[in-house]
């Protein structure tokens, strides 16, 4: 067995500890423009259609 000696005592002081349902477990906060992106009514409008006309490609698709 090999003696550390300080390097133990360093691990020791230095052990991370992470506690449950605190706010460092939870996932990050979004940034300035994902905020604005996702209350600005042009973008959602855009958007909005973008998917529809996928999901109409899907549909078309599929009735050929």
């Amino acid at each position: 067995m090999v003696n550390t000696g300080i390097n133990d005592s360093i691990m020791k002081k230095s052990k991370k500890v992470s506690i449950p349902y605190s706010n460092m477990s939870y996932a990050t906060q979004p940034g300035r423009m994902v905020r604005f992106f996702r209350v600005c009514f042009i973008n959602q409008i855009y958007q909005f259609f973008r998917l529809n006309i996928k999901i109409m490609k899907i549909v078309v698709g599929g009735h050929s």
